[in-house]
């Protein structure tokens, strides 16, 4: 009796396996086919901010006031 539960056991395991090598597969050749980006260093750089005359460069913006937020209980 124990056989066969370790059998089904070795059988989920192997199906688990293959059917994700299958899907990282599938995954793998979407990538290879998607067309190809291209980034010029114009589009991928943000507009710089000029640099603060007294030095620092700490600014309160959104993404730190969230993080105040999320921070206090």
């Amino acid at each position: 009796m124990q056989d066969s539960h370790m059998n089904d056991k070795q059988k989920n395991s192997r199906r688990r396996f293959f059917a994700g090598a299958a899907g990282v597969g599938a995954a793998a050749a979407a990538v290879a086919v998607l067309p190809k980006v291209d980034v010029s260093e114009e589009a991928a750089a943000p507009a710089a901010r000029p640099a603060p005359e007294k030095g620092g460069g700490y600014q309160l913006s959104e993404h730190v006031k969230r993080y105040y937020r999320t921070t206090s209980a």
